[in-house]
């Protein structure tokens, strides 16, 4: 057996997993947290808080078996947080967001000082905000004497390894959604590092997925005596694990996962030429991923919940299917957390548009999940030609969760059919299917491959509403 650790924006989840990549059933925990939101714009996580939330998961897991039952430790965390670190490795910063939209500033003066084509095709990151450059600028101007203080700056996936075993490196999946990452030579980007003004020996050093770590120290060793001589494997960021985990591992298929944010991804070939507005990051040296996140998803439905007062999530589910696509007057600008593909504008802030007084809550929801479907649908335009010909879509994602009516949204904006995974943790599965590669109980990522569940067929007079949709919308950003 396998363990998966997820620890994503908004819980951490373990559970074990056979050597077939299926989840052993009751052998699971998971933990909510919520991120601190600022009024300036900021998304932090406590460091602390969420190593507390993952030994809470742990200890609930934890078998009272011989230890060589649970073979490794898999390890998914979400990519771009930054986390400063003091000499002895403690946390002395919280950790910045891919959302925290305060270095909007600095990312403005990047690309007016650098060439944002050449960075983006050596690092697969635009200039923006939710990476590291402009995030590091900014904290030195606006904490210098904290930043100071920083030994080493690193991701929650370092933090983890640091408390388990007292050292750690950075693997080149998570080093390549930070935008310092020369993702050709899988080396630190000198240009970039000079950039963001830091120096390669105030990060991490770099790793592959499948370099393992082993021996845990105390007092961990002796609170999962089962764990000591697991094989634990450097952290990959959660939308690398989240294709795997879906069964998305080559270009056959693309990965639609709306969780708090929503995107598109394929996995191909090693260094492809990435179009602008879509981004490259990596699962390990020899795989690269494609695509597009937007800045909105579940967190747009979470939204509209607490500021509109919804019913129940079944009665809105109920009503959303009741009502025609794009028929409610509205154009709506998602960007509540800025916004990142395709336009990866900087400052960018939600709008929306055609208010009536008969306009009512329903509306607004209905209209708000049609506006993520159009920005997907925006995402997916640039995306296609990185797949092959005829390749499925297979939507996953806790925010997506089983509503048939965002599906069918999705689908209808989008123009093709989408597929729902059949695997409710795909992030999850994912890092256990790749621990499983890793120790070679299986010979490939496909070979525990699940089939795919129902299929949501675009309706072709729903698709032409939505194409008229998005050019409305497109009018709206440029207006405004």
């Amino acid at each position: 057996m396998v363990i998966a650790l997820d620890v994503g924006t908004s819980s951490a989840r373990a559970a074990f997993y056979d050597g077939d990549a299926r989840p052993i059933a009751g052998r699971s925990h998971q933990m909510q947290y919520t991120p601190r939101l600022t009024r300036d714009g900021g998304v932090e996580h406590d460091a602390n808080r969420l190593l507390e939330a993952v030994v809470a998961c742990l200890d609930a897991i934890h078998p009272n078996r011989p230890p060589e039952d649970t073979r490794a430790v898999g390890v998914a965390t979400f990519w771009h947080g930054l986390l400063g670190f003091d000499a002895s490795g403690h946390a002395i910063t919280p950790v910045y967001m891919w959302a925290d939209v305060r270095s909007a500033a600095e990312a403005e003066v990047l690309r007016s000082a650098l060439d944002d084509e050449a960075v983006h095709a050596r690092t697969g990151c635009h200039l923006h905000s939710s990476y590291w450059p402009a995030k590091l600028r900014w904290l030195a101007r606006e904490y210098p004497v904290e930043s100071s203080r920083v030994a080493r700056w690193g991701s929650f996936g370092e933090f983890l390894e640091l408390n388990l075993f007292g050292e750690a490196t950075t693997s080149v999946s998570m080093a390549s959604g930070t935008g310092l990452l020369d993702q050709a030579t899988s080396r630190w980007d000198l240009e970039a590092l000079a950039a963001a003004a830091v120096d390669e020996r105030r990060l991490f050093p770099l790793s592959d997925r499948a370099d393992p770590r082993r021996g845990l120290r105390a007092p961990w060793a002796s609170r999962w005596p089962a764990l000591r001589t697991a094989t634990w494997y450097p952290a990959v960021g959660d939308g690398a694990a989240s294709n795997v985990g879906s069964d998305c591992v080559d270009p056959t298929r693309i990965a639609l996962n709306v969780g708090t944010s929503a995107a598109l991804r394929v996995m191909g070939s090693q260094h492809p030429v990435v179009p602008r507005g879509l981004w490259r990051y990596r699962v390990d040296r020899t795989r690269a991923i494609v695509g597009g996140a937007t800045s909105e998803g579940g967190n747009i439905y979470a939204w509209c919940r607490q500021v509109l007062r919804l019913g129940s999530d079944e009665e809105v589910e109920a009503a959303l299917a009741a009502l025609p696509p794009d028929g409610h007057g509205l154009t709506i600008l998602p960007h509540l957390a800025g916004e990142r593909s395709p336009g990866w504008r900087d400052g960018r802030r939600g709008a929306i548009a055609g208010l009536r007084l008969d306009t009512s809550g329903l509306d607004i929801v209905r209209a708000a999940l049609e506006s993520v479907a159009l920005r997907l649908a925006a995402v997916y335009r640039l995306l296609a030609p990185c797949a092959s010909d005829g390749h499925t879509i297979v939507a996953s994602g806790a925010a997506l969760g089983h509503s048939r009516a965002w599906t069918q949204m999705i689908a209808d904006a989008i123009g093709r059919p989408v597929a729902w995974s059949t695997e409710p943790e795909a992030t999850g599965r994912g890092a256990a299917v790749l621990a499983l590669e890793a120790l070679r109980a299986l010979p490939d990522l496909s070979a525990a491959r699940r089939p795919t569940g129902e299929t949501f067929v675009p309706q072709k007079v729903h698709h032409v509403r939505y194409l008229e949709a998005l050019e409305r919308q497109r009018r709206l950003d440029e207006r405004v």
